[in-house]
């Protein structure tokens, strides 16, 4: 089955974004990067879903901040394997899992109603089911 003239195919670029789409897109994209720093410093701040959040929106609108991002020494190879295939590391899964363990413990201590401890933890444990659920290896033929 071959793609009509009319119908876009696999290799029709996109179509371009508006410009004041573009520079919001940049914006969200170096404060989500910004975020993902901070989280990397901050055990309450994740870092991962902001550093996907940036690649994301820098595919949108800045080619150079997603080349920057994929060949940083911290972030490059994670967003290269999440962009082919989903995959997350067995190191970055126990990571995950030792700081939001921590944080978990800590709200626990620090917070004076429980049940907000409580849903923030399963919050956590929610995330962390999902993230263990990963492919840790790029499938075979990729």
């Amino acid at each position: 089955m071959s793609a009509s003239p009319s119908s876009p195919s696999a290799t029709t670029p996109p179509v371009p974004l508006p410009h004041w789409l573009q520079w919001l897109l940049r914006v969200l994209a170096v404060v989500s990067l910004a975020l993902g720093f901070l989280g990397m410093f901050l055990p309450v701040l994740p870092t991962t879903p902001f550093i996907l959040l940036a690649a994301w929106a820098a595919t949108r609108s800045s080619p150079r901040l997603l080349a920057w991002l994929e060949q940083h020494r911290l972030f490059g190879q994670m967003l290269r394997d999440w962009r082919q295939g989903g995959v997350v590391s067995r190191k970055a899964k126990w990571g995950a899992t030792s700081v939001m363990s921590a944080s978990g413990v800590f709200l626990l201590f620090t917070m004076s109603k429980l049940w907000v401890a409580g849903c923030a933890i399963a919050c956590m444990a929610t995330v962390l089911v999902w993230l263990w659920r990963r492919p840790e290896r790029m499938p075979s033929g990729v």
